[in-house]
Parts: C-alpha cells; structure tokens; sequence
C-alpha cells in the first residue's frame, strides 16, 4: 500500500525539505485491521526508529524486559492491589480515631502519585531513558517502606507511604511499561498482559502474607519482610529493563503535554480512563469492610482480595491476547461494560459469601483487563518516540479518577448510615461512563463501523 506524506497527527506543522526520511502512515484501513502508526525514520533515532517493521515482537532482550517488568508490577502495583489490607488495619487499628474517608485519603493520594507521577518520569524516560530512574525510584520506594513501618501518626504514615513511597514506585512501574511498548507492537498488548500480571500475582500473594504475619510479628515487621522481597525483585528490574530506543535530548516544552489533548481519540481516552479509574479502586478498598458488614465469614474475608487478584492473572493476560487479534479498542470497551454491568446487577442486590466471592472474581477478570490494555491503547494512538511524555500525560489526569474514588465512595458511606449502596451505584455509574468515552475514543479513529482497531 502507498504510504502518504504529511504531518503527524497533532503536530500541527509540514515534514521538513527532506522529505525522505520523514514518512508517516496514516489512518490506514485493512480487511478486518485498522492501525494508527505514527511510522518515522528519524536520524536522531538511527535504525531502530519508530517504523513497525523494526519492532522485533520478541527477542532475548524483549521479554527480558517483560520479566524485569513483571517484577516490577509485583513489587509496585502488587501491593496497590492489597491496599484494602492497609485500610483496613488503619481503621481498625492506630487510627481508630479517625474516619474511613479521612484514613482513604492515604490510599488514594499514594494510588495518584504512584501513577500521577509519570508526567515527570515520562518526561525524564524520553530525554535520559530508563536507567538511573529505575535505580533511584527502586531506593525511595524500599526506603518509604521501611519508613512506613516505623510510623504511628497519620502525618508520619502520609509522608511515608502516600509520597515516598508513591513517587519510587511510579518512577518503576512507568519505565517497566513504556520499556516494554518500544519492543513489541504487533503483540504488544499481549506482552503488556503477561507483563502487568505480576500485579495481580502480588496482589494474590501478598494479603496472605499480611493475614498470616501480622498476628505473629505485627504490622510494622510483616511490612519490613514485604519490603525484602520488594527489594529483591526492583533488583532484578533494574538489571533487566531497558529501552529499546536511546534518548532523546529535548527543550521542555508545555505545549508537548498540552498537544496531545488536542487529538480526540487521546482526549476521549483519557476521559475514559478517569471515569473507569474513579470506581475501579473502590472494590479493592471497600469489598473486605463491605464483607464484614454483609456477614460474610470472618475465616474469607482475608483471602476475598486474595480471590480477586487471583483471577484477575487471567483477566490481564487473556484479554491481552485477544486485543491483538480483535482491537485494543474493541476490547476494552467490552471489558469495561462488563465491569460496569456486574457491579450493577451483581454487588448491589448479591447477598452473603456466594454472591460477593463471584462479584469479586468476575470484577477481577474485567478490571484485569483495563489494566493490561490501557498502556497499549495510548501506544497506538501515539508516536513510541514520545511515548513517556504522552503516557505520563495521560496517566497524570486518568490518576485523578483514583485520587477521588475512594474518599467519595467513604463520605457516601458515612453519609448513609453505614450503608454501602451509594457507594456501589457511584462505582457502576462511573465505569458505565468510561464506557460511553471510550466509544467516543474508538469512533474518533474509525466512526462507527465494525471493525480491528
């Protein structure tokens, strides 16, 4: 097929006099295959640019980069997913005296900088690439940890976790992620699975960890093993995760964050991933102390978080598969009208163990999902030489979905007397309008033809 010459979508200016080694594949329509490349030989870049042939979808380095990831996931995110365990500790335990909404404000400020973060991670991952960052965000979060279980005070338990350890965190997982985007493209969304699944085997592993250890050692030295095992696993990252492009040396510039939410299908992305992660969180966090007040046995509340990461492995390596036969797109706006409509019609009226342990692994499946394609649906929509600013836009403003969640969902309780149904219609309503924002995304890029994309 003849390529065509013009400007890259959002760029806004002409290639340049030579126009040979600028060329750029536009909307391109295939049988059942549509893809938004941006495809550039660019001398800066030599020859391993941005073109897809010069992707090598797999390799010794690639999926050393996978594994480096995977590690990195199961250290980062892994305990995100068992944050409930946090919660509920806190509320139960040295901050009695405070409120559940005012005690979320830790988890949620933690989950925003963690992700918030990467607009400043990114940007340094364009301009000095992934090595120093690894190392120097894998010593703060170790060194928040550690921080975390010395502290009493609410005060000391924000700096420690809700920032220290937020910030190392970010800076791991989002060079783990835009890492591994610049050595697949055809399987990347199945790379991404296999890759953030580390998160869900850490969010299975690491409840049982605290269940089982707190009673015998207490909170402060359970979380100084995790942090062992943490440090063990970032060290493996950082001998493991590297780019497959050099850096890029450029002037900051505000208009390179800023022009990105002038392309639709990024702007409507990133609307959806807001509203998805406005409720996404609130099970994880709520789903135990929801539990117990339903009457479910004291013997599986522990291990509901547990049930729900288990199966979410499933739900972020399958979808990610078939995200690349079907469409990135497509996929997640089935994954997440599946979220929305199971937490409707299933958490709301379910009633006793049976009902919740099925909610919580179907959520888990779905919700998987998102987590394995989102990072894959910005790739494509994207340049992969401005992947980590353009990530780290999108992640800043989607995080803000996170940072809100859950305290909104505590005030709803606390307003309802206890009752925990306005928390659940806030959750089901949110993700039903990701849902709608992600169809606007996919129509933005192909209209409303059925079709790979």
């Amino acid at each position: 097929m003849p390529e065509t010459t013009s400007s890259p979508p959002g760029f806004g200016s002409p290639l340049p006099a030579k126009a040979e080694t600028f060329t750029t594949t536009t909307k391109t329509a295939l049988a059942s295959d549509v893809e938004i490349t941006i495809a550039a030989a660019d001398p800066e870049v030599g020859h391993q640019s941005a073109l897809p042939a010069d992707f090598p979808d797999g390799g010794l380095d690639a999926w050393l980069c996978v594994l480096g990831g995977w590690c990195a996931m199961f250290a980062a995110f892994g305990l995100v997913n068992c944050l409930g365990v946090f919660l509920t500790y806190y509320v139960e335990g040295p901050l009695s005296s405070y409120g559940s909404s005012t005690v979320s404000w830790i988890i949620t400020v933690q989950l925003y900088f963690q992700s918030g973060s990467a607009i400043l991670w990114g940007r340094l991952y364009d301009v000095y690439g992934p090595k120093w960052l690894m190392y120097g965000g894998s010593l703060m979060y170790i060194f928040g940890l550690a921080m975390t279980s010395l502290a009493t005070q609410y005060y000391q338990i924000f700096l420690a976790q809700s920032l220290v350890c937020a910030v190392g965190s970010g800076a791991i997982f989002n060079m783990s992620l835009t890492c591994a985007t610049t050595w697949f493209h055809k399987k990347r969304a199945a790379a991404m699975g296999i890759l953030v699944s580390g998160s869900s085997l850490g969010g299975v592993i690491l409840p049982i960890i605290f269940n089982q250890l707190i009673p015998r050692l207490g909170f402060p030295w359970t979380l100084r093993v995790v942090a062992l095992i943490f440090l063990v696993l970032c060290s493996i990252a950082c001998l493991t995760v590297k780019s497959r492009l050099p850096p890029r040396p450029k002037t900051l510039q505000a208009k390179d964050y800023v022009r990105p939410l002038t392309e639709p299908a990024f702007f409507f992305t990133v609307l959806s991933g807001f509203f998805f992660l406005l409720g996404m969180f609130i099970p994880f966090n709520y789903v135990t102390l929801q539990a117990e007040r339903a009457g479910v046995s004291p013997n599986l509340v522990p291990y509901l978080l547990s049930i729900i990461n288990g199966v979410s492995i499933f739900g972020r390596i399958i979808p990610g598969f078939i995200a690349d036969v079907v469409g990135r797109y497509n996929t997640m706006t089935i994954i997440t009208a599946l979220s929305a409509i199971f937490t409707l019609t299933l958490w709301i009226p379910g009633r006793g163990s049976a009902a919740i342990v099925v909610y919580g692994a179907i959520f888990g499946f779905t919700s998987g999902g998102y987590v394995s394609i989102g990072a894959p649906c910005i790739a494509q929509i994207s340049d992969i030489r401005e992947i980590g600013t353009r990530t780290g836009t999108a992640y800043l403003l989607q995080a803000l979905g996170g940072l809100l969640g859950s305290p909104i969902a505590g005030a709803l309780v606390s307003k309802m007397g206890g009752s925990y149904l306005g928390l659940q219609l806030f959750c089901g309503i949110s993700m039903c309008v990701s849902v709608a924002f992600n169809l606007a995304a996919r129509h933005a890029q192909v209209g409303f033809r059925w079709t790979k994309v």
